[in-house]
């Protein structure tokens, strides 16, 4: 599970800003929304988090600096290129931050055990990186780099609590991959497991890496998966008494690359093509629809299906921007709440997600005090993440009124006299 992520000098979050889901010492909800960790220094962990903020405020970079953390730990050591540069994007309305690192820095828990992994880099080369393992108390360092400008090597300090061929990881790093990645590219066993949550346990949909309904078909073609979405829709109201995929070859086209030859060719082939059908039964009959004929809030949550019961399924942490996005609001509180029901997340499962749905915040037994996130930009456009819990409401005030009146930020501030004429 996750802990904690911190992100500087990334696009607008020009400071450092601190994304936390250890849930404080408020009782409520604690048996839905919390999840016992087992841990002194963080005993109970938050199972969703939900992030507020004007248009253009950078609660959307804020997706997009954990999404580009994952892909530089995931792709460094394999897809990056000797000598290739990053795209990444430091703050620029300054020039102080423009020519500084981006920094990034999460803490999950991996079987029990807390781990802290973070870096710096430039768009040439990873400036730092560490980790550090809390087996006990006391975090044991089990690696730390960084460059040395005036040799121009990376430096590397090791400590005894990580086992293996420390040297030859070291020096199959090249400057611009992690540490992590190469050693976990190179069978490292103590490593891998950091590695793989990244690729596998953490899942972002954005606009740069969107829902597709290839998870959800997967599912569907199976008997059991089948019935779990159908069941899932049907607790969201939607009047589905099943969903056939039917399956056909299709004339098609695929790439292949001659690697004697250097050159890639066009090769026409039969594809796969899957059509999905959906047969609505009433009193009075059944009739069987095609997937564009359902609402974009029907397909948006079958887009939506397949993920959530498979990451529900393996305990996954799930990060999603503007959650709201063609579903009713009670769709979404229904989606949340699957999150806090601990007959149906048995593996520990997480939601962070961004919306502008405010009717969410005073929605009955659907979010702690702790789990509400508010971003907003200040003069100099640098993008400031600040909980809820900092404003101390009250145990039953508002909230909905309290965040659309501006009492604790986060809105868009709209001028009086926008369409006057002059």
């Amino acid at each position: 599970m996750l802990l904690e992520f911190r992100v500087k000098n990334f696009r607008s979050l020009r400071d450092e800003q601190v994304l936390s889901l250890v849930a404080s010492k408020d009782a409520s909800l604690a048996d839905t929304n919390t999840v016992e960790t087992g841990l002194n220094a963080a005993p109970r962990l938050l199972s969703s988090a939900a992030v507020y903020g004007a248009n253009a405020s950078g609660k959307s970079n804020l997706i997009k600096a954990l999404q580009y953390m994952r892909g530089v730990v995931v792709e460094s050591a394999t897809v990056v290129q000797p000598g290739q540069t990053y795209a990444v994007q430091p703050f620029r309305l300054d020039t102080a931050s423009a020519a500084k690192p981006t920094e990034f820095e999460v803490t999950v828990i991996l079987s029990g055990v807390r781990h802290q992994y973070g870096f710096a880099m430039t768009q040439q080369r990873i400036v730092s990186e560490h980790l550090l393992v809390y087996k006990a108390f006391k975090p044991q360092r089990w690696f730390e780099r960084h460059y040395d400008p005036s040799s121009g090597k990376d430096i590397y300090e090791f400590g005894t609590g990580l086992k293996g061929a420390k040297t030859l990881w070291e020096n199959a790093t090249r400057s611009n991959a992690l540490f992590l990645s190469m050693a976990a590219q190179l069978n490292s066993e103590a490593l891998r497991p950091l590695f793989d949550w990244f690729a596998s346990s953490l899942v972002v949909f954005n606009e740069q890496a969107r829902l597709n309904l290839q998870v959800s078909i997967e599912m569907l073609k199976q008997p059991g998966g089948r019935k779990r979405i159908c069941d899932f829709l049907t607790s969201a109201d939607i009047s589905i008494a099943d969903i056939e995929v039917v399956t056909r070859k299709v004339p098609g086209q695929t790439v292949h690359f001659d690697v004697a030859a250097g050159k890639s060719e066009l090769r026409s082939e039969e594809i796969e093509e899957h059509q999905l059908r959906f047969s609505h039964t009433t009193d009075h009959g059944t009739a069987v629809f095609d997937l564009m004929d359902e609402s974009n809030g029907t397909r948006n949550l079958l887009f939506l299906a397949g993920p959530v019961l498979d990451i529900l399924e393996k305990g996954q942490t799930l990060v999603i921007d503007e959650l709201d996005t063609s579903l009713h609001t009670l769709l979404v509180r229904e989606l949340v709440r699957l999150f806090h029901r601990p007959d149906v997340n048995t593996g520990g499962a997480q939601l962070i997600f961004t919306t502008h749905d405010t009717s969410l915040l005073d929605a009955p037994d659907l979010l702690r005090r702790d789990q509400i996130w508010l971003v907003e930009k200040d003069n100099e456009q640098a993008s400031h993440l600040i909980a809820l819990a900092e404003f101390s409401p009250r145990k039953n005030e508002a909230l909905e009124r309290g965040y659309l009146i501006g009492r604790y930020g986060g809105i868009p501030l709209v001028r009086g006299d926008i369409g006057r004429r002059h």
